[in-house]
């Protein structure tokens, strides 16, 4: 074993708002070095708890082996939650310790700004149509320059076994034109469906949103393997009317995500820095899609470790579209690190300046919004 042994690992829940929870692992060794990680996975806590009081005792005295986590093949989300935060703070320790920025840890660094887009989706409470296109308003006005919704909350599996899936959209689509006539023809805009459609409906949606001239449409049906096909004429589809089509968000290491690339099923894949298994398969699938005609977009709609894992990546990644980035939901998201997170400038932020991650968890505001806690060692 090399390096300073773990002395001591914790697993935090913080709820800044109702129906958020952000999982945070800190991990501590015996030279002083702390390192940490973020294993958000909204609705599955209880597993992930369960997991971690299983697992994370036995790390106790054995390194932080970034190396080790990123040879582990983890089978479901909660596995390759705990395994990616604790990938985190592993690199958080190690470029700490090396007194350079993750991304230059990770190098070589690409680039040092990194184009956002502003996800309101989860900061709109208000669901109505203005208040949708309030929110778009609110992220204009902050310097963003595309911009994303999930429109369809009537779009339910009671409404498609009713087969009411097209008159359930209505609503939904309403919703994307008041954001688009909120921030104008030429700013980009992307519609999330989170899997809500069956095929035909998907279809009928893509047909509806063409005259509003989406950026892409996102996630449309379940991503299994009898789905593919579908997927991929639904792509075909999007991109006969200059819309692309995104998805591959729960996908965990490469291998998760070879199926889709290699069919050709996303102009986007949007792969997430908490389920992807590690740091490091982040950044080989960020190889294995250059020039796979397939663009890396990061998904992020999570908490502010996550974010700032997910801008080192972005510094290296050898192509890069756009990262996610959660608007405005909770003051919570800049506080819990102390202000350390750089605000994004006219559609781009800058990296988290410092060693490792750049960010360190302000315990005053984690104690104050905790609702669990762990510890070990």
């Amino acid at each position: 074993m090399s390096g300073s042994p773990i002395t001591r690992i914790a697993l935090d829940v913080v709820s800044p708002v109702p129906n958020t929870r952000w999982c945070f692992i800190t991990v501590e060794c015996a030279d002083g070095a702390v390192g940490i990680g973020e294993a958000t996975l909204q609705a599955q806590e209880a597993a992930l708890l369960d997991l971690a009081k299983a697992t994370l005792p036995g790390l106790i005295g054995s390194a932080a082996d970034t190396a080790g986590i990123a040879r582990q093949k983890p089978a479901d989300l909660p596995h390759a939650a705990l395994a990616s935060a604790l990938s985190h703070a592993f690199w958080d320790i190690a470029a700490t310790r090396q007194g350079v920025p993750l991304c230059e840890a990770l190098g070589p660094v690409a680039r040092r700004e990194i184009p956002v887009y502003a996800n309101f989706n989860r900061r709109t409470r208000n669901r109505t149509q203005e208040g949708f296109a309030a929110s778009a308003g609110d992220a204009l006005a902050a310097g963003f320059d595309a911009f994303k919704l999930a429109p369809f909350d009537e779009v339910t599996p009671e409404a498609r076994k009713a087969g009411d899936e097209h008159t359930a959209m209505q609503t939904g689509l309403a919703r994307v034109a008041a954001v688009r006539e909120r921030i104008g023809p030429e700013r980009a805009l992307m519609v999330d469906c989170h899997w809500r459609f069956t095929p035909v409906g998907a279809a009928a949606a893509l047909d509806a949103l063409r005259p509003l001239g989406l950026h892409w449409f996102e996630c449309p049906i379940p991503e299994t393997d009898e789905m593919i096909p579908e997927i991929v004429r639904l792509r075909g589809q999007a991109n006969a009317a200059g819309t692309l089509l995104a998805g591959c968000e729960h996908e965990i290491g490469v291998a998760g995500f070879e199926r889709f690339v290699a069919a050709g099923a996303y102009d986007v894949v949007m792969p997430d820095i908490k389920y992807v298994g590690s740091i490091d398969e982040m950044l080989a699938l960020g190889r294995r899609l250059e020039g796979a005609g397939t663009v890396f977009s990061p998904h992020n709609p999570s908490g502010p470790v996550c974010h700032a894992a997910s801008l080192h990546v972005c510094a290296v990644a050898p192509e890069l579209a756009r990262l996610e980035m959660q608007f405005d939901e909770t003051p919570v998201f800049p506080n819990l690190v102390g202000g350390a997170l750089p605000v994004p400038r006219g559609g781009v932020s800058a990296l988290p300046f410092g060693a490792g991650l750049g960010v360190k968890l302000d315990p005053a505001v984690r104690d104050e919004y905790r609702v669990v806690s762990l510890s070990f060692g």
